[in-house]
């Protein structure tokens, strides 16, 4: 009996059967090994964020969902602040990839690209609202205390102040000073990117593509250097 016993254990310990078929392996105790704790860490995280919300997103609970212990987080986080703001300068990222591949697939008249860039931000804040309202509300306390998150938000808004910037050069966009022009574009964009995400805006059954397009249509008309032609 004893010797059957140890053959079960020793069987049982070589085939790995004790998760249940379909149990996914823990993400992050062999990306750990291989020195990828940071990355094993985030992408917990945004897995709580996307399924369980901003307020069950801890230390421990990125530890548990990266299979790792719960003082390993501390090797590269030095609090839950500091693991929010990894996590929403990610999304400031992928929100300016988001934008770039937007433009860059567009027409080639400015106006088509800058349609394009609104409709990009409209439609990733739609997509993903559990990162956006990480990237843009309070649960970070001290967001000038992570510089990484400053630049990457720096990056995104850049891009939008760099359009405004060519659109005066050709003399389709009025003068001004563009970052002003650009909060302006900003604040209507972002103000119906939130509208929709916080479900204050019903959308029925128009596309939202169609949707945004018309707003960010009028926007464009707002700074057209002859906005009555």
């Amino acid at each position: 009996m004893r010797s059957t016993r140890r053959r079960g254990l020793r069987g049982h310990h070589r085939t790995g059967t004790t998760k249940a078929p379909g149990t996914p392996p823990a993400p992050g105790r062999d990306r750990y090994h291989h020195g990828d704790l940071r990355r094993a860490l985030i992408d917990a995280a945004q897995h709580i964020l996307e399924t369980e919300g901003v307020s069950a997103l801890t230390l421990r609970a990125a530890a548990r969902g990266a299979g790792v212990s719960q003082a390993a987080p501390y090797r590269h986080f030095t609090d839950k602040d500091a693991l929010l703001a990894a996590v929403a300068e990610e999304g400031f990222r992928a929100l300016s990839a988001a934008m770039r591949e937007a433009t860059d697939t567009a027409g080639g008249d400015f106006a088509s690209r800058f349609r394009a860039l609104g409709i990009a931000y409209i439609r990733f804040a739609v997509e993903q609202p559990a990162r956006f309202r990480l990237m843009f509300g309070r649960e970070i306390a001290d967001r000038g205390a992570h510089l990484p998150l400053h630049q990457a938000a720096n990056e995104t808004f850049g891009m939008l102040v760099a359009g405004i910037e060519k659109g005066q050069q050709s003399g389709l966009i009025r003068d001004g000073d563009p970052r002003e022009l650009s909060m302006a574009a900003w604040s209507m964009v972002h103000g119906l990117s939130a509208l929709l995400v916080d479900g204050q805006l019903s959308r029925g059954t128009q596309d939202l593509e169609m949707f945004a397009s018309g707003v960010v249509r009028y926007l464009f008309l707002g700074l057209r250097s002859d906005p009555l032609a």
